[in-house]
C-alpha cells in the first residue's frame, strides 16, 4: 500500500511510535463521533440550513490531533511538503482564505450539485490546500463524509464507512487526488475520478448494511 506523509515543523506531543499509534486510533473514533454529531444535528432538523464553515473543519481536526500535536485545531504556521506527490501545497499565509473559498464553493453549490460531487470536492480540495501540519487526510475524509451524509439528508448505514475503506486501501484515493491535482495544474476543476471512487465505496458500504440486515451473502 502506498503511503504519503506531510512534512512540516510539527510539534509532536508523543514521540513513542506505539503510543502515538494507539492515541491516533482512539482519536479516530472520537473524530467519527464528532462528525456523527454534526450530521445528526442537521439531519434531525431538516429545516435548519447547513453551511460548511471553517470552524467545522477546525473542530474535526482538533478532535483528531488532540494530545498528538500542539497545532491541533489550528492551521499550519509554515510551509509543508507531501512525500510521494507532485503537488506542493500553497503557502501558510494563503490557507485561511483558501479554506473559506472551499466552504463558499460547497455552500454556493449546495442545492444544485450532487452529494457525491460536493463530497469529492471537499475530499480533494482540503488535501490540495493541506491546511494543517498533520492530520490533513483524516480531516478531509471526515469532512467529506459529513458533507455526503448531510447533503443526502440521512446518516448513511453501514459499519465499514467510506473513510474506513479508504484507510484500508489508500491507493485508489491517492490516484483520484493525483488526477484532480493534474487537472488543477491545467486550470480545470475535475473531481470525476474522486466521485467515481466515492460511488464505489458508498455502494460497498450500503451493500454491507444490507447484508447485516438480511443475513444474506453479497452477490
Amino acid at each position: 500500500m502506498t503511503e504519503r506523509h506531510s512534512q512540516a515543523d510539527d510539534a509532536n506531543l508523543i514521540a513513542d511510535p506505539i503510543a502515538r499509534a494507539e492515541k491516533e486510533t482512539a482519536n479516530g473514533l472520537l473524530q467519527y463521533d464528532a462528525g456523527l454529531r454534526i450530521i445528526e444535528d442537521f439531519v434531525k432538523q431538516p429545516t435548519r440550513p447547513f453551511r460548511l464553515r471553517p470552524s467545522i473543519l477546525l473542530h474535526l481536526h482538533r478532535v483528531a490531533l488532540e494530545g498528538l500535536s500542539s497545532f491541533a485545531g489550528n492551521y499550519r504556521p509554515a510551509g509543508v511538503t507531501i512525500g510521494g506527490s507532485r503537488h506542493t501545497p500553497p503557502g501558510a499565509h494563503l490557507v485561511p482564505e483558501l479554506v473559506e473559498n472551499l466552504c463558499d464553493y460547497v455552500n454556493d453549490q449546495w442545492n444544485t450539485a450532487t452529494a457525491v460531487h460536493l463530497s469529492a470536492f471537499v475530499m480533494w480540495r482540503l488535501n490540495w490546500i493541506h491546511p494543517f501540519a498533520d492530520g490533513n487526510g483524516r480531516t478531509s475524509r471526515a469532512a467529506s463524509y459529513v458533507v455526503l451524509c448531510i447533503r443526502s439528508n440521512f446518516v448513511l448505514p453501514g459499519v465499514r464507512t467510506i473513510p474506513d475503506q479508504i484507510t484500508e486501501n489508500r491507493d485508489p484515493y491517492f490516484r483520484a487526488l493525483d488526477v484532480a491535482d493534474a487537472a488543477d495544474r491545467e486550470g480545470r476543476l475535475d473531481v470525476t475520478e474522486m466521485e467515481a471512487l466515492i460511488e464505489v465505496l458508498l455502494a460497498r458500504q450500503l451493500a454491507e448494511a444490507m447484508r447485516r440486515a438480511t443475513g444474506k451473502p453479497l452477490e
